[in-house]
């Protein structure tokens, strides 16, 4: 950790912005349990005092972490990255390849966030994530739905059973890939896994 040295007085958001971001930093390595106001104020390079002009608490960092992942993880998987093409099987296995190479960019970051503050045990916390994992989930369901709309997803299948399914594609294959270090191509995996999932939900 660095030593905290004196810095130029920055904005709320600006300053809100890069207490988060080094609460991401110490989050990926040394997990929530250890997150501490002085040890973000250290990486940050301001005092304590400081970090509770922003933000009143450790749990009030964590839950504007929160709401900046969810931000982030529905953005990657929003329907806007189709642009103008229509959202079919293809486009979304495109927009969920993109999900994954941002995933790999931030070291699979978003689901760690989410996973460490689920293991504190805050019950308010725990609510913010399982709404989180609830949009995400809801996202990718309106974009199977679209894909019923435009004819290459199935009429007959359970939007909301096969976007969980998708969910579960999604978020396991980046466990495995966080836990074993990044020893694998998250996009390698997830073609494999795509024409299996496709093969279930593509309209015949």
């Amino acid at each position: 950790m660095r030593k905290a040295t004196p810095m130029k007085r920055e904005t709320t958001g600006v300053r809100q912005q890069q207490i988060i971001a080094a609460a991401r930093v110490l989050i990926f390595k040394f997990g929530s349990e250890h997150l501490t106001v002085k040890r973000i104020a250290a990486e940050v390079g301001i005092s304590e005092a400081a970090i509770y002009r922003h933000f009143k608490s450790k749990k009030s960092i964590l839950a504007f972490l929160l709401s900046h992942t969810e931000d982030v993880l529905l953005s990657d998987i929003s329907p806007e990255r189709a642009g103008s093409e229509p959202v079919t099987l293809d486009t979304i296995e495109k927009i969920i390849r993109n999900h994954f190479s941002a995933i790999d960019l931030r070291k699979g970051i978003s689901f760690q966030v989410i996973a460490e503050i689920i293991s504190l045990g805050d019950k308010k916390l725990n609510r913010q994530a399982a709404a989180t994992i609830d949009k995400y989930i809801e996202r990718l369901k309106e974009l199977l739905s679209e894909g019923v709309r435009q004819g290459s997803v199935r009429e007959d299948i359970d939007i909301e059973a096969a976007a969980a399914l998708l969910f579960g594609l999604i978020q396991g294959l980046v466990n495995i890939w966080s836990l074993s270090n990044g020893s694998f191509k998250l996009i390698d995996k997830y073609s494999s896994l795509w024409k299996i999932y496709r093969e279930a939900v593509a309209r015949r």
